[in-house]
């Protein structure tokens, strides 16, 4: 077994456990083990020869002999014993929104069901109406439940896991004699939402060594095929990995290919072919059969009289024929950034101090942070009642005397957009707020109209200032509220609220296409990371990815402004 299988099987144990009815710290000790397996950077097994498994974060005693059960005969009998009193289809129906283990073990013991298609079977023919609990409405739940299941892609990576295996490779890889440069490519490089293959270039005039090499990292699990130019692999954790080498005077055209999606690549060897060239990745070859090589990626654009397009845009969406005409350069950056206008500290679900937060946002060059923890409403994050409320803006007052003219601390609040179309905070509290973030978190599953409507009255609120994560997806876990979105930011417009990015990468949200459609609409937007831990800061650059997946200018994000800018902004409003 490999990290991947083991961490499996681990998650596999737990939550049999849970269904059936375990001690919770039980369960918990091998979601840890699975997590831990998930992220490791080297080869179990590498670690069970040196005798170090217990020196893995959450592996005790117990889960390092069951780890040395698996890798000395590629099973786990209590994983056995479990799958025989439990029938393990039933961890299918845990992926369906709204589905937990009580619910499972009531579907298996009532009603016999023990896999998904006899879940789908079952509340389509009306049968679990008759289980306590249960009635069409639920039923009708779980039909659209297991129907979002199906619909949903879990083969590819999200982009923060992809990127930061992207990056143990490029820091091992770049150790190497004879490697000039190496670079991520593919929709990594792109900042698609989720990654399948994993493709990174490298610039040498030593591929067999280079190639050699890289298939011996510990990361790498099997190779899937090995060639003068290209290896393909398998990592430890499942993910594929295809390595490029090129020669450093045609990096710049193998970097271009390798990055640029199908339907752009195509779109410029037919304006190439226009102009008696032919393109690939090797370069350009002419009709006399010689050839023009591209050692910058920006030589492949200048020979086609193009601007340098950037990789965030090379979808084949109208960014070539732009680039006929004008360049990228207004695009958002990750040094445009001046501030951060949605975190969180232990006064809800965060995990440091505002001064901790504050101290972090500082040593980023910050000039300005909102703290905005959760309102009342929201228990299970320890939302904040108007008295802790009000505690919290005197520390902040406190902390920012502390640090003085290095940073402008502003208190805010993330607030509850209640089911009822309401706020969680009363307008007399909203108003005292330097800011207001109003976010869905809960009843997303309402009819397309009502989430709608929750929208649009909390927008024109006049104390809401910034719509935070938009439609509550989380990416492979949980399916977008139903918008009419189009409305919602016709709406902002109208009263100039402001629509975060989330760049947690498990958020994006807004996604790509609803930015770009909030700038058509006129909207300014947020680059915000939501940070729950200092960190957490540094998911910006997803963020500032999907920004420019949407071509959005600089002066189109809030938190680009200078701090007098913002500040007048806030006034205003």
């Amino acid at each position: 077994m490999n990290n991947r299988e083991m961490a499996d099987t681990f998650e596999a144990v737990a939550n049999l456990m849970e269904i059936k009815g375990e001690a919770i710290y039980r369960i918990l000790a091998y979601r840890r083990a699975a997590e831990a397996l998930r992220g490791l950077g080297r080869d179990v097994s590498a670690i069970w020869e040196a005798g170090e498994l217990e020196d893995i974060p959450g592996v005790g005693k117990a889960i390092a002999g069951k780890i040395d059960e698996m890798i000395r005969s590629d099973r786990l009998e209590f994983y056995e014993k479990l799958a025989s009193e439990i029938p393990p289809g039933l961890i299918e129906l845990l992926k369906v929104d709204g589905i937990g283990p009580k619910k499972v073990a009531q579907f298996w013991k009532e009603g016999g069901i023990t896999s998904l298609e006899e879940l789908e079977s079952a509340a389509k023919e009306g049968k679990l109406r008759s289980l306590s609990g249960m009635g069409p409405k639920s039923e009708q739940k779980i039909i659209d439940g297991i129907q979002a299941l199906k619909s949903r892609s879990t083969e590819r990576s999200l982009l923060s896991s992809a990127w930061d295996t992207a990056q143990k490779i490029i820091s091992e890889m770049n150790k190497v004699k004879g490697v000039e440069r190496i670079e991520p490519a593919g929709s990594l490089r792109r900042y698609r939402e989720t990654i399948g293959d994993l493709d990174l270039l490298i610039a040498s005039d030593y591929p067999s060594q280079v190639m050699d090499t890289f298939v011996a990292l510990p990361l790498v699990e099997r190779v899937l095929g090995k060639g003068d130019t290209k290896t393909s692999v398998e990592l430890v954790d499942g993910m594929r990995v295809q390595l490029w080498v090129h020669p450093p005077e045609r990096f710049g055209s193998a970097w271009q290919f390798a990055t640029g999606s199908q339907a752009h690549n195509v779109q410029l060897r037919e304006i190439a072919l226009k102009k008696d060239l032919s393109l690939s990745e090797h370069g350009y070859k002419r009709d006399d059969g010689s050839e023009l090589l591209c050692r910058k990626e920006s030589d492949v654009y200048e020979a086609l009289d193009l601007a340098w397009i950037p990789p965030e845009l090379r979808e084949g969406k109208g960014e070539i024929a732009k680039a006929q005409n004008a360049d990228f350069s207004d695009l958002v950056t990750l040094n445009d950034l001046r501030g951060e206008l949605h975190a969180h500290t232990t006064w809800s679900d965060g995990k440091a101090s505002i001064e901790e937060m504050a101290q972090a946002a500082i040593g980023l060059g910050m000039e300005y942070l909102v703290i905005s923890d959760h309102s009342r409403s929201l228990g299970i994050a320890n939302g904040l009642s108007i008295e802790r409320l009000m505690e919290q803006r005197a520390e902040i007052g406190e902390v920012q005397k502390t640090l003085g003219k290095k940073i402008h601390i502003l208190h805010g609040s993330e607030v509850e957009i209640m089911s009822d179309g309401t706020l969680d905070f009363p307008d007399e509290i909203l108003e005292q707020l330097d800011i207001v973030i109003a976010s869905l978190h809960a009843s997303l599953k309402q009819s397309r109209k009502q989430v709608t409507l929750r929208l649009l009255n909390t927008i024109r609120n006049p104390h809401v200032d910034i719509i935070g994560h938009l439609t509550g997806r989380l990416i492979n876990r949980r399916d977008p509220a139903d918008l009419d979105v189009e409305a919602i930011f016709k709406e902002g417009a109208t009263h100039n609220v402001v629509f975060e990015i989330n760049a947690n990468a498990e958020r994006l949200d807004l996604k790509d296409s609803h930015a770009r459609m909030a700038l058509d609409f006129g909207c300014t937007l947020a680059i915000n990371t939501d940070a729950h831990h200092p960190d957490h800061f540094n998911f910006r650059h997803f963020g500032v990815g999907t920004a420019r997946r949407a071509a959005a200018p600089a002066q189109s994000i809030l938190n680009t402004w200078v701090f007098k800018d913002l500040e007048a902004w806030l006034k205003h409003r």
